[in-house]
């Protein structure tokens, strides 16, 4: 069915399509379909890149239909290695034709209606598409048994949106990747960013960010910005993730493990990076962070002028949402074509070798703070063996130690670990010691 379409053109429509109260559904002689290539005669600056991790364009990488999180990833981060770039762009390049005259296509029982704009879009089956403003160089996948749908108010830009995603309410996303069964909606706006599979970004902004799976942004208030998370994420109303330019310097980066979850009105500084499943009180951090224990709580105690620390804050009074979010996010996960298989559980190869890392960590400021109270000399390389022995055999000591962290922010105020007799010798924590040793 074609109805009131006052302009069609270069598209091959499939079996049991409706197209009803359309301005413009065309295609042009260089129609890329929101891929990062270039047709015959065309030059570089009309390339579209996709500048995700920071603002400055240095991680920028060229999106591709079928492109993984671990993709962008590994071509974002090895920037000093100027072969594997060239290989990354030619593998690219080599994925399409260069030549001109593609056409656009819409899939069997695609419905289309009171749009305006549809323009180098390749359109999947039984995609639904209605009350869209402008939809430009574009692959929306789409299936039988996994629909895309594109509601009210919506501007997408070079882009390629996953499988089974839902787009409505208003949203604006320019440069972007979709991973499949995500959701864009209620004004959200996602700007050279990559959105994982199976998350949600609802009424906030999000601009040159890599956002791994299972990433959850609810509120109008918040903001992420020049960020890698690694996905099981969760952002809170009135956060903002990415206060730049707090120097002359150029903009930096936010880097988090799985787990993210920054509170409310939590304001964070670049350049910043926290280990899996961290958690972060409400509060405006005046500097840049590196906690590299993971499952704590940072606190930043405004009274007292200090960081405030507690490794392990998880297993000692929330256990319940560790495991629960582990079994919600593999609920969740709806995706047909399962062709990454992600890692939902809160003890994996990444969270536990970085446990060890911070149980090395912990182990050494705890000899450090028993030598500093008791005016003790130790040598360097004994200060782990001194703080393991007094975790393990003398928490009632530790409890009355300040065990100070070094390198947690970048500033001259204290850094305080609490509780650090309770955090290493959770029964919970038995095998991770075990493991270690």
């Amino acid at each position: 069915m074609i109805d009131n379409v006052n302009f069609l053109s270069h598209y091959i429509l499939g079996n049991e399509v409706m197209l009803v109260n359309v301005n413009e559904l065309a295609t042009t002689d260089h129609s890329k379909f929101g891929n990062g290539v270039l047709k015959e005669g065309e030059t570089e600056s009309v390339r579209v890149w996709m500048e995700i991790c920071n603002e400055n364009a240095g991680r920028k990488v060229l999106p591709f239909n079928g492109m993984l999180c671990a993709d962008a990833w590994i071509w974002s981060k090895f920037r000093d290695d100027k072969n594997l770039l060239q290989k990354f762009r030619e593998f690219t390049d080599q994925k399409f034709d260069t030549r001109r005259g593609y056409y656009g296509k819409i899939g069997d029982r695609t419905v289309i209606k009171n749009s305006r704009i549809i323009k180098d879009v390749w359109i999947g089956s039984d995609a639904y598409i209605k009350g869209a403003n402008k939809l430009k160089n574009l692959t929306i996948n789409s299936s039988g048994d996994a629909k895309s749908q594109i509601g009210e108010g919506c501007e997408l830009v070079n882009g390629v949106v996953g499988f089974g995603c839902r787009i409505f309410y208003g949203v604006k996303a320019v440069r972007f990747m979709m991973g499949s069964n995500s959701q864009l909606k209620y004004g959200a706006r996602l700007i050279n960013s990559f959105l994982g599979d199976n998350s949600t970004i609802s009424c906030c902004e999000v601009l040159n960010s890599l956002i791994f799976p299972a990433h959850e942004q609810h509120h109008n208030n918040s903001f992420l910005c020049a960020a890698t998370v690694m996905g099981q994420s969760n952002m809170a109303a009135g956060a903002t993730v990415g206060s730049n330019h707090n120097s002359r310097g150029a903009d930096g980066e936010i880097i988090a493990g799985r787990g993210f979850w920054p509170g409310l009105c939590v304001s964070l500084k670049h350049n910043s990076k926290f280990a899996s499943f961290t958690l972060i009180a409400k509060g405006d951090f005046p500097a840049e962070l590196n906690i590299p224990i993971p499952f704590s709580l940072v606190s930043n105690d405004v009274h007292n002028d200090r960081l405030l620390v507690m490794p392990a804050y998880w297993f000692m009074y929330n256990m319940y949402a560790l495991s629960r979010n582990a079994g919600k996010y593999q609920s969740r996960d709806k995706r047909v074509n399962k062709d990454q298989v992600i890692e939902y559980d809160f003890v994996a190869p990444d969270s536990i070798n970085e446990v060890f890392e911070a149980l090395d960590i912990l182990e050494k400021q705890t000899g450090r703070a028993w030598a500093l109270k008791n005016k003790k000399t130790i040598k360097e390389e004994q200060l782990a063996k001194t703080g393991a022995g007094l975790l393990q055999k003398k928490p009632e000591t530790v409890q009355s130690l300040e065990i100070l962290a070094a390198g947690f922010e970048n500033s001259n105020r204290k850094t305080v670990i609490l509780k650090a007799d309770r955090g290493p010798s959770l029964k919970n924590w038995w095998f991770i010691t075990a493991c270690r040793n």
